[in-house]
């Protein structure tokens, strides 16, 4: 019998309905609920495309014994981070602080007041890999919240108050960041950065495209030709050629995977997230900018190409994720990651003629007994599996079958073309069809961006058409909503919703200066002040709430999968105050940038985005005025060369005006 998630529109949640389980969704019901009953309260929180959210639902979840364990000794509360971000962040802090790591799934027992008692990430079902067996836990949390329930309550008092006094540390009021951040920057990457496979660090390696945008910017910041310019320009572009021709890369279907489990770019993570395809679109963009390079605008166009077939919902937005994990054929009862994406080399045989199975196989690294390290399939799942990667390139194949470079791309396609259509016959992975509002804020910037860079209408009509969509059904009397899926979600949007959304609506306004995007961006930027600005920390706060009262204020200040919704408000922020005109958004930017000083000052490689709006204000922005009669073919010629500190804008006139500060000139390129 399904549990009280069968009432809920989320897909994670709706994952777990049938469990043995009595979940609950997160509100006032399941504490009032846990105080009634005096039970602690389990709280795990994940999203629908988690591999190990999925593994832990298997082991215990669907679990009858292990269920019972948790009905007897807990409320039961299921929640989807991609929803709530507010309550998986306060959750997140306290997990990171008492163990040093987080992750998802994010299991913490709370009090029934929401404080947090004890709290990890994935648990087995039994005791293994160092970790203590679910059931165990179960069972002791469970005795000692009956048998010691003061010195549990107050332990858990005592968390929280330390949790609060580090998060409720007002932002010191200082200077502006110092120049020195800037080379501080390139010093930190180059001493990460991986010249054999591009990247930094070492496995696993996230692609983290915030990391390459700040460095192109960079290129362009210092003096044409130098070493720090050059430095720049070759640790991001490298890293985006390596990340082009992985595994992380899907060459088939197009778009990107989740992250590569080796230093290679070779075996992916095979989820897909929304939020990877709109910034890595947008560094391509650039890097193509920068370089004229193919590659670029290829893995540009092939990233745009599987929004629009693959992630685009029949309202004109984008869906939130494709999962890592599928069955291998019909029939199956066991998923296994990678199962749509991999190939064995008889399948690729069967399918292909000699040759054409010859030149594609060796084109993309194919191998009779699987194509993966050891280390980077410790579980044996890839075992026999091929992940494409561009492991020789169409040179050195002609070279190879004595052919011409357009005999063996035509070859490639025609043999991409068959894989892909047989592979569409496979079971499909699960697809997160909930729209996001902060991610398709992402999705709106890179296909605008690619829109004006490559003069492509398709790209433009996509990305206005996700706008108004949000406009229309998330934008309610003057306030956003997080998430829509057949109808807006209860949650309310957050600092990345509206920061992310303005990002996007500010590229929107440079290809369509008369379709009211700048009038939205303000009005959101309005609301966001209003409803999320804190003096205090001189930031965009969130705050998790239970009964009426505040549980915890966070400042998000790490640009990591998602840029700090601070740091992208920072951009924001300067290219409205030119915009609109208004000197109240310059004085809000540079607040942001002097709270984020320290940061930037002792942890540059953590706040690449801040470190972008530093230069921005540290340089100006500059502002294009385009004469009407002639906008899109102008903005074209102008977005083919690298320019990112540039806004563009209409005006009746018949000159191209460049205006830099208060000072305004005519362009002549």
């Amino acid at each position: 019998m399904p549990n009280a998630l069968a009432k809920e529109t989320s897909p994670y949640l709706l994952q777990h309905a049938n469990n043995p389980v009595n979940w609950m969704p997160w509100g006032e019901e399941a504490f009032a609920k846990a105080k009634k009953e005096d039970k602690l309260v389990f709280l795990s929180i994940g999203y629908s495309t988690c591999h190990w959210c999925h593994v832990m639902e298997h082991e215990s979840f669907e679990n009858e014994e292990i269920a019972a364990v948790m009905n007897k000794h807990f409320i039961n509360i299921k929640v989807d981070r991609e929803e709530r971000p507010d309550i998986d962040a306060t959750y997140m802090a306290f997990v990171q602080a008492t163990t040093g790591q987080g992750g998802w799934p994010l299991n913490v027992w709370l009090t029934p007041d929401a404080l947090p008692v004890v709290g990890g990430t994935y648990f087995p079902p039994k005791d293994k890999y160092g970790r203590p067996g679910f059931p165990n836990i179960c069972e002791q949390l469970g005795k000692a919240y009956r048998e010691d329930k003061e010195k549990v309550l107050e332990s858990a008092k005592n968390v929280m108050e330390h949790l609060r006094k580090q998060a409720n540390e007002s932002q010191a009021l200082r200077g502006l960041p110092s120049e020195k951040v800037f080379g501080d920057y390139l010093d930190r990457c180059e001493s990460m950065f991986d010249p054999e496979q591009g990247g930094f660090g070492d496995a696993p390696k996230f692609p983290r495209p915030t990391l390459m945008l700040a460095l192109m910017q960079l290129h362009e910041r210092f003096p044409k030709g130098s070493d720090e310019s050059e430095m720049a320009s070759d640790m991001s572009t490298d890293t985006l050629r390596a990340i082009a021709k992985g595994g992380i890369h899907d060459h088939l279907g197009g778009g990107f995977h989740r992250y590569s489990v080796d230093r290679y770019w070779h075996v992916p993570h095979y989820e897909k997230m929304l939020y990877d395809q709109g910034q890595l679109a947008l560094a391509f963009t650039e890097a193509w900018q920068i370089t004229e390079d193919d590659l670029f605008r290829q893995t540009t166009e092939d990233i745009l190409a599987y929004l629009l077939t693959e992630m685009l919902d029949t309202n004109g937005a984008f869906h939130s994720a494709e999962d890592a994990d599928s069955l291998r054929k019909e029939g199956d009862t066991e998923k296994h990651e990678g199962a749509y994406w991999t190939w064995t080399s008889e399948e690729i045989s069967s399918l292909l003629d000699p040759k054409a199975a010859s030149i594609f196989s060796i084109a993309f690294g194919v191998q009779a007994e699987g194509n993966s390290r050891p280390e980077s399939d410790p579980h044996g799942e890839l075992e026999g599996q091929n992940t494409l990667f561009r492991a020789l390139q169409n040179d050195n194949l002609a070279a190879a079958f004595d052919l011409s470079e357009k005999e063996i791309a035509a070859s490639l396609a025609s043999s991409s073309k068959i894989l892909l259509t047989h592979r569409a016959t496979r079971p499909k992975p699960h697809r997160d069809d909930k729209i996001i509002t902060a991610w398709n804020g992402l999705a709106i910037a890179a296909l605008a961006k690619a829109a004006a860079v490559f003069s492509s209408e398709k790209y433009a009509s996509a990305a206005a058409t996700a706008a108004h969509f949000i406009k229309d059904h998330l934008w309610k009397d003057g306030l956003l909503f997080r998430s829509y899926r057949g109808k807006p979600g209860d949650a309310p949007g957050f600092p990345a919703d509206y920061s992310f959304l303005i990002f996007g609506l500010i590229d929107l306004h440079a290809i369509d200066p008369s379709g009211g995007w700048l009038e939205w961006a303000t009005e959101l930027q309005t609301t966001l002040d209003k409803e999320y600005w804190s003096e205090e920390k001189l930031g965009y706060v969130v705050t998790t709430e239970m009964n009426g009262k505040a549980l915890l204020t966070i400042r998000e200040d790490y640009d990591g999968a998602e840029p700090s919704p601070n740091h992208i408000a920072a951009l924001n922020l300067l290219k409205l105050a030119v915009l609109a005109e208004s000197e109240d958004y310059a004085k809000r930017a540079e607040a942001l940038l002097r709270a984020g000083a320290n940061t930037l000052e002792k942890q540059v490689f953590a706040a690449p985005v801040l470190l972008a709006a530093h230069d921005l204000n540290n340089r100006g922005v500059i502002h294009f005025q385009i004469p009407q009669n002639d906008y899109s073919g102008t903005l074209s010629r102008l977005t083919s060369t690298h320019r990112p500190r540039a806004i563009f804008d209409s005006h009746a006139g018949t000159d191209i005006l460049l205006c830099e500060g208060q000072s305004c000139r005519i362009f002549e390129e």
